[in-house]
């Protein structure tokens, strides 16, 4: 079996073609008919008489430059400066997006730079994405975890004719598609969201020809947000995202609020967009599945990334590294300081206990501690943060008192760092398990109209469509009661918080 596609730079111009990937020799084609959009903003600004513009648009460079030509890479930049003749026009920003080919690489990386310069007027951002619209006759499978893999309904099937709109435009009951048998499911693409810690690999995979078209990213330091933050993968088009910044699941918090006469400047990126192909169209989609996950596991062992031209991506011998070892302290549990083991901690930028969730301009570093509490964050890029942290089972977020400063080649151990969780007095009684997750809490079954099948018995179950509904359904003469020492959370505690 062969897993690949490969000449000089690792990317086959006939299969890119043959795909809709390439028009031209071109790649990167920004014509009309191309299937590929790089770049796409949200933002919203402010005139002098405080009137609101809102922006949705592709984001075109206006020059273009060959930033690396040389045997081993070839190194791209398409940027665009705003000026004052542009106001309400475009968003005042600088963007610089990059595309870099490396001989023997089965695919392209991007990344893009994103500049507001001290003296440029204010506005929000609210989502920056990278936004890939496939061959809908060609990629039909999709998969964006091992329990999330599927062959998916066409965009087609989405249409008047054959699906029925529900309560939001993203949910649409198929109930005339093409392939009769997603007759009865619901088309929603945040069925595919995932938790931020968890999203580096996904994608589409076509069979014939039999390739897949893979989005890796090795590194989440760049989303807003933190580890818990959900967000969009892929979804009926076919599309692919690699999302930057949004509101998905979050609201305003997460929208980048720019002063006027701000400064700021960060690096987006870079992903991989991985093509990978087999010798037969007969072998299981599983094939390219297992092969892209191997080679995320490549590219997160190589981050952060030394091919990038730009100064502004900070290269390895640039960065620092903390370590330390986390306990907890809970004097109703017990008097002596115990090991807080599988705690999830990080460095994100000065803020309050908790601030890493709202946090939306800086970077953010996160790990996991061992057994014994002990922790390592390396690669982290210079700058001032905070550590944070919460553990499982303990109510509360830990913040250190002192900030620390990550200069380069740095390597800093702050030591034990002990958690005490915030009470007053012991536990009298508790309602599930505090860890940042409704898992365990009882998730009912979803109504026979709307059940996608590829989710009953997933333990993302509670994606399914219109679960909410159940709530009034199972309690139809009032709101549950749950008493204390006889109810049992896992059957008599409704997931979610709903209106009756």
């Amino acid at each position: 079996m062969f897993i690949g596609i490969g000449t000089l730079f690792g990317v086959h111009p006939e299969l890119l073609e043959q795909l809709g990937l390439l028009k031209g020799n071109n790649i990167l084609n920004t014509h009309q008919h191309s299937n590929i959009h790089i770049l796409r903003m949200k933002a919203t600004t402010f005139n002098i008489n405080q009137s609101i513009t809102i922006y949705i648009y592709r984001i075109v460079g206006t020059s273009c430059q060959v930033i690396v030509e040389t045997e081993e890479q070839v190194e791209l930049s398409f940027s665009t400066t705003w000026n004052s003749s542009l106001e309400e026009k475009h968003v005042p920003l600088k963007i610089d997006k990059r595309f870099v080919l490396l001989r023997g690489s089965s695919g392209f990386y991007s990344y893009a730079i994103y500049e507001h310069l001290e003296g440029w007027p204010g506005f929000n951002l609210a989502e920056t994405r990278i936004v890939f619209k496939l061959r809908k006759d060609k990629f039909h499978y999709m998969a964006m975890s091992d329990y999330r893999r599927r062959y998916m309904p066409s965009p087609n099937d989405r249409s008047p004719n054959r699906g029925k709109p529900l309560a939001y435009p993203e949910a649409v009951l198929l109930v005339n598609p093409v392939e009769p048998e997603f007759k009865g499911e619901v088309d929603d693409k945040y069925q595919y969201s995932c938790e931020t810690e968890d999203l580096k690999v996904h994608g589409w995979i076509s069979t014939d020809p039999p390739v897949g078209f893979w989005q890796i990213t090795p590194s989440n330091e760049f989303r807003t947000g933190g580890p818990t933050k959900q967000d969009l993968t892929s979804h009926v088009g076919p599309t692919n995202l690699a999302m930057f910044v949004s509101t998905h699941y979050a609201g305003s918090d997460l929208v980048i609020k720019f002063k006027n006469r701000e400064k700021w400047k960060k690096v987006f990126g870079p992903v991989f967009m991985y093509l990978s192909s087999t010798t037969s169209a007969r072998e299981e989609p599983l094939t390219l599945w297992n092969d892209a996950k191997n080679q995320m596991l490549e590219e997160v062992g190589k981050w952060p990334y030394s091919f990038p031209a730009s100064s502004d991506f900070h290269k390895a011998h640039e960065r620092g590294r903390i370590s330390g070892r986390l306990f907890v302290y809970d004097r109703f549990i017990t008097d002596e300081k115990t090991p807080a083991t599988s705690a999830s901690i990080g460095l994100a930028p000065p803020g309050d206990p908790g601030s890493w969730q709202r946090e939306n301009k800086g970077y953010q570093f996160w790990t996991k501690t061992d057994v014994e509490g002990r922790f390592s964050i390396k690669n982290v890029v210079a700058g001032t943060y905070n550590v944070y942290a919460w553990v499982h089972g303990f109510i509360g977020d830990f913040k250190n008192d002192s900030t620390i400063t990550i200069t380069q080649g740095c390597d800093i151990d702050v030591g034990d760092l002990v958690f005490e969780p915030p009470r007053d007095g012991p536990t009298l009684w508790e309602i599930g398990v505090p860890d940042r997750s409704a898992a365990e809490f009882y998730i009912p079954d979803s109504d026979r109209m709307y059940t996608n099948m590829f989710l009953a018995n997933d333990h993302n179950r509670f994606r399914q469509y219109g679960l909410w509904e159940r709530y009034a359904k199972l309690y139809p003469d009032g709101d549950l009661v749950f008493t204390i020492g006889q109810s049992d959370y896992k059957k008599d505690w409704f997931f979610a918080h709903v209106n009756r």
